[in-house]
């Protein structure tokens, strides 16, 4: 495990701001996949898919799982073996990868079909985690437990304590975290160490994933695909919103949470940015 894992996207828009400083717009059986060419030319899909078939789980169902507890060891055994699985959220579904593992994260953007401009945001297993990845000291006491394990994502500086690596977003100095209302993907965090890089499961620019076989075509490029049915948010995802200056928000995507959002952190004493 990298240095992350041992101390332990859902897409996200962006804003590519000037390295090391806060981004205050923004705020993501099986071989292995290439990694993305180094002059990052954007290909489509369907002409990687067809270039790297040898790179292809084999053509069965036998890695599609239900997303259930028995099968927290398999995913974590994936993580911890850099590979990608695909899992529910209690928003949509994302792709999931060790945050501290340079070759995975690689792969979600070879999967998605994603520039590496676009960021990922990270998940945790639990909110008293964050503080190990990102700046939280600004925040009242209370106000993270308020909003989160929930659909939200908040965008935070990462500091320079922040035991995440820096090969994950490169040059941006914000990042955004997630606490799923889920047990299974927090189980899967905890038992991984480490903070997982999480996107949607699509490809780069499609409709969100409520189900399975809303991205059927990209499962052979998951070690596992974890079934937990059709999810009933919509294909919204989570709000994200930006708090990394004390007392100010802004909402960056309004997300299936945006009232609720708002309405915690108006109890704080948080006021919307102008």
């Amino acid at each position: 495990m990298q240095a992350c894992a041992r101390a332990a996207g859902e897409g996200l828009p962006l804003v590519r701001a000037p390295a090391r400083q806060p981004l205050a717009q923004s705020f993501v059986k099986v071989s292995r996949l290439p990694s993305l060419h180094e002059t990052n030319r954007v290909v489509s899909c369907s002409a990687r898919v067809s270039e790297n078939i040898s790179h292809k789980i084999e053509a069965s169902t036998d890695h599609i799982l239900p997303a259930s507890q028995d099968h927290v060891v398999k995913a974590i055994e994936a993580i911890n073996g850099g590979q990608v699985i695909a899992v529910p959220t209690d928003t949509i579904y994302g792709f999931a990868c060790d945050a501290c593992s340079a070759e995975a994260v690689n792969r979600i953007y070879e999967i998605k079909g994603r520039i590496h401009t676009r960021p990922l945001a990270i998940c945790v297993a639990d909110v008293p985690e964050i503080s190990r990845f990102a700046v939280v000291d600004h925040l009242p006491h209370g106000l993270l437990h308020s909003l989160l394990p929930g659909p939200v994502t908040v965008v935070l500086k990462r500091g320079e304590n922040s035991i995440l690596e820096r090969s994950l977003n490169p040059g941006l100095d914000s990042i955004g975290v997630r606490v799923p209302k889920l047990d299974f993907i927090r189980s899967i965090a905890r038992g991984a160490g480490s903070a997982l890089a999480l996107t949607s499961a699509n490809l780069s620019g499609r409709p969100s994933s409520v189900s399975v076989k809303d991205f059927g075509d990209l499962w052979p490029h998951c070690s596992y695909v974890f079934d937990g049915g059709i999810l009933p948010s919509g294909r919204a995802g989570s709000t994200i919103v930006d708090l990394i200056t004390p007392g100010v928000y802004r909402i960056l995507r309004d997300g299936s949470s945006r009232e609720e959002t708002m309405a915690v952190l108006g109890k704080f004493g948080f006021v919307e940015a102008s």
